[in-house]
């Protein structure tokens, strides 16, 4: 999984210069849900990228159900954020959902699901889902745009 992870970033960065994505902040109880994939360290929130005419809320829906198995409830707009670091320009909407039911089931990519309590995150969790889930439990729920 990481060769094919590597091969795509360099796909990527020579064919598809500016990515779109979603990430799905499910909460519930004071804890998160995260995964580990298997093919790049830490622990993120379930997303990906949206595809050719599909909306970011079809895309949410979609990657959460592949990712955990999830069928999600309401969702809220919690932020609009680039990356503009990397070999391409990487924009992603984060939506935040309370209601959710898990299926047990998840996709090869992920290697690891589990919820953390929210005042207790991992070590290894990535810079950029931290600084979200920080900014939620600071209260800011408004929908925000930023770096990611």
């Amino acid at each position: 999984m990481r060769a094919l992870f590597a091969g795509a970033r360099v796909y990527w960065r020579l064919f598809k210069p500016m990515s779109m994505g979603v990430k799905v902040m499910m909460i519930q109880d004071d804890q998160a849900l995260l995964v580990k994939h298997s093919y790049k360290p830490g622990w993120y929130f379930p997303g990906g990228g949206i595809k050719k005419k599909e909306s970011v809320e079809t895309a949410a829906r979609r990657e959460a159900m592949e990712e955990v198995g999830a069928t999600l409830g309401a969702l809220e707009l919690f932020g609009i954020y680039s990356n503009l670091q990397g070999p391409t320009s990487d924009h992603i909407t984060v939506l935040l959902c309370k209601e959710f039911e898990l299926n047990g089931r998840s996709d090869a990519e992920i290697a690891e699901v589990r919820f953390f309590p929210l005042d207790n995150l991992p070590d290894d969790i990535a810079d950029g889902t931290r600084r979200r889930i920080e900014a939620y439990c600071n209260g800011r729920h408004q929908a925000d745009i930023g770096d990611w």
